[in-house]
């Protein structure tokens, strides 16, 4: 109509502009790879703080002792007192780093890596007695001044594979072929092959192990009997067979360190019999930090196994039984973590890892007291050495990423 107002027509839709896609693909392709690799960490949670509080302070009071048990022999052999403090300290530092990136690192992965670990255990343990380093079967060199114990290795493998075998096949573990075979073949192989070095006190503690995660992870009573049975036919064969080597004049020697009876056994208690000298000397209260005795060459490579000693004299009964305290906390913090953990791989490795520290120590003490025969056995936290800092600090680092997922209260 002409008097009609004209209509408006709508305005078209915008046509929709294409972005270019040069790069987006790739970036996007990139972006879930990155992703994917995140997954392999855990942050969800924060960590137990009082597990790191305690692995810190044992770790800096540790730092302290050795350096002071340390330096007349590190003057004596490099001409600085500071070598053997700087070469641990490097370590340390080292293994805190092991230890961060383990604590966020998502533990249930190690699931995958269990059979691995264990062959690389195995290969290391082969490798040191086909290529010694200085003669001895028992350090692999990498490079000139750092050794790794293959020891160290098979330990954290043992446990690492027994808590993977355990939580897939817990239901079954009360069957002689689940519980006790592939644990007794596991322990017979890296058995031979410590046997072979030889490094007795590595076949203790491995052992010792594996008896604990056997039964952690239920397995019936009655084959313990059998086993101990076994080892001690076994024990009793290599005495008998003269297979034991240098074993059987430290077990001679055993309990008999301050009792003189010929040359020989006495020279062969020299490093227990200053131990107990060193001991008795720090009474209650102890002589002081940094003033020890027996630590001026008297006790052979003290900063050792033997820097226990040197604690002793130093800062006493009270301040060694203060560390001792420090240690059966962190043991039991541990296994408390492990209980708490959301799975059974998580308890069984953290009770292992958790175990082992405390069977050192133990062990340890017993050895410098002479309750036990000298078959050198490593302080944790302690005694000098890059390979087991390192490997312990990382092994803590596991146990704190367990602590994230753990039902446990952190504090």
């Amino acid at each position: 109509m002409d008097g009609a107002p004209a209509r408006k027509l709508p305005n078209p839709a915008p046509v929709p502009t294409r972005r270019p896609q040069t790069g987006t693909a790739g970036q996007s392709t990139v972006l879930r790879k990155v992703k994917k690799r995140l997954k392999w960490f855990s942050v969800r949670r924060g960590m137990d703080m009082t597990f790191l509080f305690l692995v810190l302070v044992l770790l800096i009071i540790g730092l302290i002792m050795m350096f002071s048990a340390s330096y007349p022999s590190s003057y004596e052999e490099t001409g600085k007192s500071l070598a053997y403090l700087q070469r641990q300290a490097l370590y340390a530092v080292i293994g805190l780093a092991a230890m961060t990136f383990f604590s966020y690192f998502d533990y249930h992965h190690l699931h995958t890596f269990a059979v691995f670990v264990l062959i690389v255990a195995v290969g290391a343990l082969v490798y040191v007695l086909v290529v010694p380093s200085n003669g001895v079967k028992r350090w692999i060199s990498v490079g000139s001044s750092f050794t790794i114990q293959a020891s160290e290795i098979a330990k954290f493998a043992v446990v690492l594979f027994l808590a993977h075998w355990g939580s897939l096949h817990f239901k079954k573990m009360d069957t002689f072929r689940y519980g006790v075979l592939v644990p007794a073949l596991l322990m017979g192989l890296v058995g031979f092959l410590l046997l072979e070095e030889p490094h007795y006190s590595g076949i203790v503690i491995i052992g010792a192990l594996v008896l604990l995660m056997m039964f952690i992870s239920g397995v019936k009573m009655r084959y313990f009997i059998i086993i101990f049975a076994v080892i001690a036919v076994a024990v009793l064969g290599l005495a008998v067979t003269g297979n034991l080597g240098y074993a059987m004049t430290r077990l001679d020697g055993w309990g008999q360190a301050l009792i003189y009876t010929d040359d020989d056994l006495w020279q062969t208690t020299y490093q227990t019999r200053n131990s107990l000298y060193a001991i008795g000397s720090g009474g209650f209260w102890g002589l002081g930090l940094g003033q020890s005795r027996q630590k001026y060459l008297y006790i052979p490579e003290v900063q050792n196994d033997f820097v226990f000693a040197v604690v002793c004299e130093e800062l006493g009964f009270i301040g060694a039984a203060i560390i001792l305290c420090l240690f059966a906390l962190l043991v039991w913090r541990g296994i408390t973590i492990s209980m708490r953990a959301q799975d059974k791989f998580g308890s069984l490795l953290g009770i292992g890892l958790s175990a082992q520290i405390g069977l050192q120590v133990i062990l340890n003490i017993m050895v410098i007291t002479d309750w036990l025969p000298n078959t050198g056995i490593s302080l944790p936290f302690f005694s000098f050495g890059g390979s087991s800092l390192i490997m312990l600090l990382a092994q803590m680092g596991i146990i704190l990423s367990i602590s994230r997922t753990s039902n446990l209260e952190k504090a």
